[in-house]
């Protein structure tokens, strides 16, 4: 990427969640993997990226522990009411400079992102010209420690051509859609404009009652206007809960 297009990307990380499933006091994008908290590892990765915007984040719950903790290393908006991860980016567009053309968001809870991947998912998005690029993983089955993805993502749906037209939440898929292996882990990256425009118009109408950044998916699906990049399977995992963790720790050999 050249330099001025590096300049024209944000990076917004959600961080607001309190992990009800993590059983801690700390907020989740605190709480150690290898020793250190998740959110850190977003944020070097945000760095090694190449992309020169500071990061913002998205707290909510804990916010001034998370703050305490990271410094200036990242500017920060809050989401006072969870509803949903295109509620958590919607709050952002006031705080999103004028002159910023790309959003890529990321999330606090995957510390086994690399900056390649970041930047390979930028340099994607602004190659190809869509509204959104996000990235897909494929698994070969949902056994052993794959079984993670069966539940914890949402399935790329595709027409006939291969071309994506939408994402389906596992909560609200058939039980056809719950045997696809193509999965999203939720890495996108949008045309600044676009975003905040479609984010407008998103519905709650799921079973969760929530604002799914997912749903735009379908919206670009409909214009034929995505790009994806395909990642490791690594590369995509969350963590939701202690077990998760550990076993993310088992699978991912970080050192310092």
């Amino acid at each position: 990427m050249y330099m001025n297009e590096v300049n024209d990307i944000q990076i917004v990380i959600l961080a607001a969640g309190k992990g009800t499933r993590m059983g801690m006091e700390i907020p989740k994008v605190l709480v150690p993997f290898h020793g250190k908290p998740m959110i850190e590892y977003v944020t070097e990765a945000c760095l090694h990226s190449g992309i020169t915007n500071k990061p913002i984040l998205v707290v909510g719950y804990g916010k001034e522990l998370i703050m305490k903790h990271l410094g200036d290393k990242v500017s920060y908006i809050e989401q006072t009411e969870q509803l949903g991860t295109g509620h958590a980016v919607k709050v952002t567009q006031t705080g999103i400079s004028s002159d910023i053309k790309h959003v890529l968001v990321l999330y606090g809870d995957q510390p086994a992102i690399t900056g390649a991947m970041i930047a390979n998912l930028a340099k994607t998005h602004i190659d190809s010209g869509k509204n959104l690029t996000m990235a897909t993983v494929t698994v070969p089955d949902f056994d052993n420690w794959y079984q993670v993805f069966y539940s914890s993502f949402s399935r790329i749906i595709r027409d006939e051509k291969g071309i994506i037209i939408k994402g389906i939440e596992f909560k609200d898929a058939n039980e056809e859609q719950k045997k696809i292996k193509e999965l999203n882990p939720c890495y996108f990256c949008f045309k600044k404009d676009w975003l905040y425009e479609k984010l407008s118009e998103i519905k709650n109408e799921n079973s969760q009652g929530e604002y799914y950044l997912t749903d735009l998916v379908g919206y670009a699906g409909i214009d034929q206007s995505i790009a994806s990049v395909n990642i490791s399977p690594e590369e995509a995992l969350g963590v939701n809960t202690i077990e998760q963790l550990r076993e993310l720790e088992k699978i991912i050999k970080k050192t310092d």
